[in-house]
């Protein structure tokens, strides 16, 4: 059954399964919210949402598709061209693009919008620049949960983009159906630049900017990614990735990369890895909820506020390693709260 709502969240939610932006724009700012009293309501509206995407069997037609690469790749340039293929091809997009966000602010600072600015404007496209807030790997708190969200507007292509910095990477391939990795055209010294790790994550390879001067220099990187793909074992059944050379600026091999994901996705779906991957992630989403709801509740504890800042006292000043610190507040979390229960 659905989940009861107030009326002024059954507003959202209606609006929002309508396609309506400003209901979305407005839901996606609620699962965002750390306030206590907006969590519960956040959860409650995902949960709508979820129960009537699987009742619809909508959640199995969409894709969700992760981009990451270098800093001067391209990222945003490229899915500004892809996007304008998928409108093109009939496709509603939604761009989660993930910021490095100001350490004192915890604001986006870079503003994708404004680097997007013809797909911003496409009536089937929606772009939703997110601060990261200091989480691990540069990816937005609740962006698995936005996502939930883009799909229940009725858009069927989710893209995830991120700043590739630490292990973002990671954290996109892990709430997305396919992962691309995008790169400029350096070849050798980019290649050496990549752990082996993320290499591995890729189902496709796009070597951006393939055009003008760097055209040659793109195609020699094309002919070394591919090189290095072989001694790779694929992390997907029948499926091998790919490497592809573009020109986001001259759209030159963007419908064949639109091709490639196509073809990606019809394997999934047919082997029925598709469903089986999302199952998997839905419950690491869960144990990321439970690992951030567990940090904030002991962090917020009133009770021990003034135990923890004397044993945080006593790993800085090395009389205590942060290994006995973490146990010691753990044990004393969960006492007060036997003795509570």
């Amino acid at each position: 059954r659905a989940y009861a709502l107030t009326p002024a969240l059954e507003k959202v939610r209606d609006g929002l399964l309508q396609g309506d932006r400003s209901a979305l724009a407005r839901a996606i700012t609620l699962v965002e919210s750390v306030h206590p009293v907006k969590e519960l309501q956040a959860d409650a509206l995902l949960a709508d949402v979820l129960y009537r995407l699987s009742e619809s069997g909508r959640s199995h037609e969409t894709m969700r598709i992760g981009f990451s690469g270098p800093p001067g790749a391209g990222k945003s340039t490229f899915i500004e061209a892809f996007g304008q293929i998928l409108t093109a091809a009939g496709k509603k997009v939604a761009v989660l693009t993930v910021d490095p966000s100001s350490a004192l602010s915890g604001g986006s600072i870079l503003g994708d919008k404004t680097r997007m600015e013809k797909l911003s404007v496409d009536k089937n496209a929606y772009i939703r620049p997110s601060p990261s807030a200091g989480t691990l790997g540069g990816v937005a708190r609740n962006t698995s949960d936005s996502i939930v969200l883009c799909e229940g507007a009725g858009y069927n292509a989710v893209l995830i983009e991120t700043v590739g910095v630490g292990q973002s990477e990671t954290a996109v391939a892990d709430m997305t159906d396919m992962f691309v990795l995008i790169m400029p055209p350096g070849a050798g010294d980019e290649l050496q630049g990549i752990k082996r790790g993320i290499m591995e994550l890729a189902d496709l390879l796009v070597v951006n900017k393939s055009d003008g001067d760097l055209a040659v220099a793109a195609r020699r990187a094309q002919i070394e990614y591919t090189s290095a793909l072989k001694f790779l074992r694929p992390r997907r059944q029948g499926w091998r990735p790919d490497v592809i050379a573009v020109s986001s600026k001259d759209s030159v091999n963007i419908e064949k990369t639109w091709e490639t994901i196509q073809q990606f996705f019809q394997v999934m779906r047919e082997t029925g890895q598709l469903q089986t991957n999302r199952s998997k992630q839905y419950k690491r989403w869960m144990w990321r909820h439970v690992h951030e709801m567990l940090i904030s509740a002991i962090q917020n504890d009133e009770e021990n506020k003034l135990r923890v800042e004397a044993i945080e006292k006593k790993v800085t000043s090395l009389k205590m390693t942060p290994g006995t610190a973490a146990r010691a507040v753990v044990e004393m979390f969960m006492k007060g709260h036997r003795s509570s229960a």
